[in-house]
């Protein structure tokens, strides 16, 4: 991306350096248009990465003692991707004792 902006802001110095004649001219156009082409393709390579994503659906029960955990969702650690998340249907998450916990939905914890 940072080589189709130098090309594409360059081309205008062709022109102010001598009046060009028919070769500069045509070379410096070739060298505008190829950085824009570069910048467009720049931007649509980034845009068009799909991110993983994840989905849960008609999950079943899960049952944390004694300071464990439930789940029956997704459960990930925030940084670990901006990709999709989806639970739907889930089962029933119960936590018995101290420290235990439960989710039926989506935790970033």
């Amino acid at each position: 991306m940072v080589a189709a902006v130098v090309l594409t802001v360059s081309t205008p110095f062709f022109w102010l350096l001598d009046s060009p004649d028919t070769g500069q001219l045509v070379a410096a156009s070739v060298q505008g248009a190829t950085g824009i082409a570069a910048l467009v393709w720049a931007l649509m390579q980034s845009s068009a990465t799909p991110q993983p994503g994840v989905v849960v659906v008609d999950t079943g029960k899960a049952k944390a003692t004694g300071g464990g955990r439930a789940s029956t969702g997704v459960r990930r650690p925030q940084e670990a991707g901006s990709g999709a998340v989806r639970a739907e249907r889930t089962g029933d998450a119960t936590a018995d004792g101290p420290d235990s916990s439960a989710s039926t939905g989506i935790d970033f914890s």
